[in-house]
């Protein structure tokens, strides 16, 4: 079984429909998990992604915040959700494919201006919830599973424009990114979009405050696919879709796709 996913932090599900259809009408990803769909699970609008043959769903929503949702060609079983820290956000769904590949999409939280718990209690959370993300794929080491979402963190140097002038701003501090790795050593998780693309500056995100985001390209690699050491060899054919940032009403993040072979 050969499938292609596709992972997108959408910023509303519900004001971006078009550019949702414009993805799955233009590149057809078996596969696409969205983050910060901003909407209660039965606002989400299925009837225009049904026509284009995405039957299938598993989401969890809230309204005017967060939310997750797997859309999918293939049939889907729900596989449950996680609250790491005890925020109470939809941030966590997983659902497995008839092949046994489990799935998990996860908006992590963003964490605040301020790197500093003491200061910003959103930092803390974020940390708080990448330490319990980490313990429980120690306590539930993860098997024929891809791990997608907006991570927040952009681990390495290439995944910025300056790391020199990141280190002190929320999403590339040591700090996140010592606890993202864990939280990755903890399931051995293999970073498929670096497996494929091991070399050079990659994004997947570009501030909505940068007049022209293209020229600037001051972006960051916040969106991530993972997959366990025994389906890991079976991904390829990574890519970023830079440009749906520049479509109409676009969200500040791209997709990042991955195809498998099972």
């Amino acid at each position: 079984m050969s499938f292609t996913l596709a992972t997108w932090n959408i910023n509303s599900v519900r004001l971006r429909e078009p550019i949702v259809l414009k993805l799955l009408a233009e590149e057809g990803p078996d596969v696409l998990c969205l983050q910060e769909t901003k909407s209660p699970v039965d606002k989400i609008p299925l009837e225009q992604f049904a026509a284009l043959g995405y039957h299938h769903i598993v989401a969890r929503g809230q309204k005017g915040y967060n939310g997750v949702a797997i859309l999918s060609k293939l049939p889907l079983l729900d596989a449950g959700d996680q609250d790491f820290a005890t925020l109470g956000h939809a941030r966590h769904v997983a659902a497995k494919l008839e092949n046994g590949v489990t799935i998990h999409n996860f908006y992590v939280p963003a964490g605040g201006d301020e790197p500093d718990r003491e200061k910003n209690v959103k930092f803390g959370q974020k940390l708080d919830y990448l330490t319990e993300m980490r313990d429980w794929f120690h306590a539930n080491k993860p098997e024929k599973s891809i791990l997608v979402g907006d991570l927040n963190i952009a681990p390495r140097e290439d995944d910025v424009w300056s790391h020199k002038k990141l280190l002190k701003i929320v999403s590339h501090t040591p700090i996140e990114v010592e606890h993202l790795a864990q939280a990755q050593d903890a399931g051995s998780w293999v970073d498929i979009t670096r497996q494929d693309i091991p070399e050079g500056l990659l994004y997947s995100w570009w501030s909505y405050r940068a007049r022209d985001w293209d020229a600037a390209d001051k972006g960051r690699r916040l969106d991530h696919v993972w997959a366990t050491p025994d389906i890991s060899n079976a991904g390829h054919g990574s890519r970023i879709l830079r440009d749906a940032r520049g479509w109409e009403k676009p969200s500040d993040h791209v997709p990042v796709f991955a195809s498998f072979d099972l």
